[in-house]
């Protein structure tokens, strides 16, 4: 897909020293380190979202659970595969839009963090759709990202949330189960949204 093609053009001149992932901090986020009890991810089926360089899918998978994470980008998957040869995580060139099959149902946690917000809104809001219909009955999606209010100008990638293109994900028997809208701790502080969606029974 054309809109997504850039990210692999990124990634593919960054492995050449002609570019650098700007996101890439080679640290697992500090929103993952922070929820991980509270999301309980010991032994849950987990997808995670964009997954660069693949370091917050190391640390979910060092703290349990049941990693499949995802990229649009095969450079960066195969970086992935290069850092973390030892850890069972399988690594899958796929998009956000249009996700494979057999994915459907079949994560009991979802993780997206910062993917959402790198999407033109076209393909943001079928990808919120398409990662949605992946949480299995019972199962969980949890969103972090920027956040702004509707009147407020969309300004540049990354292109920021307003509260309602969050809410808009609980469809398909997803809910929103927590949700939160506050500034990070960053100098100066970003507003960021936080949510939790569960899939009913």
């Amino acid at each position: 897909m054309f809109a997504l093609r850039w990210f692999e053009e990124l990634y593919a001149a960054a492995d050449r020293g002609d570019a650098v992932v700007p996101w890439a901090d080679l640290r697992p986020n500090p929103v993952v380190v922070r929820e991980r009890d509270s999301l309980a991810v010991d032994g849950l089926r987990t997808l995670v979202v964009g997954c660069g360089y693949g370091d917050d899918a190391a640390f979910l998978a060092r703290a349990g659970a049941k990693v499949t994470a995802f990229d649009v980008s095969p450079s960066a998957v195969a970086r992935c595969r290069e850092r973390f040869p030892d850890l069972e995580v399988t690594w899958v060139v796929a998009d956000a839009v249009t996700p494979p099959g057999d994915w459907q149902s079949a994560y009991d946690l979802v993780v997206e963090i910062f993917t959402l917000q790198v999407l033109p809104p076209p393909e943001r809001e079928a990808a919120g759709f398409a990662l949605g219909r992946c949480v299995a009955p019972s199962g969980r999606m949890f969103v972090y990202c920027r956040a702004r209010e509707p009147e407020d100008p969309p300004g540049s990638m990354p292109w920021p949330l307003t509260t309602d293109e969050v809410d808009a994900l609980a469809t398909d028997g997803l809910v929103v189960a927590r949700f939160e809208d506050f500034l990070d701790d960053e100098d100066p502080p970003v507003r960021r949204l936080l949510a939790l969606l569960r899939r009913n029974p």
